[in-house]
């Protein structure tokens, strides 16, 4: 794909993921968000943090699937906006639902399970985001792809996040972590073929 199309689809594909964004904002505005809205803020950006995530894994096996290898060039821009979710995910827990109160923060943090593995899962984030350049790529050779393997292990916080935050139907976040051990198998079982046929060659 020329350099100007790819552009073009890039900014197609941001406009597309900002879309819940944009809705989420002027419902908010318009009160249409229910009897709470901050919580509905807070699952909103939440699940789209990791859908994004889980988006980004499926880049991989959907190119292999295809044999569109132009996918692969949309894989970062998928991963930052998931991280940016993240991050309105967090400054609307910290401003609109615990209002900067950082005692009650910090007992959150140290003391619910949920809230810890959420934050563990944005953490792991940050290096990801940081180092996502073309850049970082060169310079850090074949340890970026080692560390951007830490993608798995957020999106397995997150989900275990979303998991521990739901206290009765479990349906949904069950959906999301049968997506995850898809997606775990199937890296699982390529890292087993090429294993099997370096041993063999």
């Amino acid at each position: 794909m020329e350099a100007r199309r790819l552009r073009w689809a890039q900014a197609l594909l941001l406009t597309v993921l900002l879309i819940p964004l944009a809705v989420m904002m002027v419902q908010a505005f318009a009160g249409g968000l229910g009897a709470n809205p901050v919580q509905e803020i807070l699952h909103r950006l939440g699940m789209w943090t990791l859908r994004l995530l889980l988006l980004t894994l499926a880049v991989t096996p959907l190119r292999r699937l295809t044999g569109w290898n132009t996918l692969i060039r949309f894989r970062r821009l998928i991963g930052l906006t998931a991280f940016a979710y993240g991050v309105l995910h967090l400054l609307a827990y910290v401003g609109l639902d615990q209002f900067f109160d950082w005692s009650i923060l910090l007992e959150d943090v140290t003391e619910r399970p949920f809230i810890i593995v959420g934050s563990f899962a944005l953490l792991l984030m940050v290096p990801l985001a940081v180092t996502s350049t073309r850049g970082w790529v060169r310079r850090l050779g074949r340890n970026w792809t080692r560390l951007h393997r830490l993608v798995y292990l957020s999106a397995a916080a997150g989900t275990l996040h979303f998991w521990w935050g739901v206290k009765k139907d479990l349906r949904e976040p069950a959906v999301y972590a049968g997506i995850l051990l898809v997606l775990l198998a199937v890296r699982l079982v390529r890292r087993a073929g090429q294993t099997a046929s370096s041993i063999q060659g």
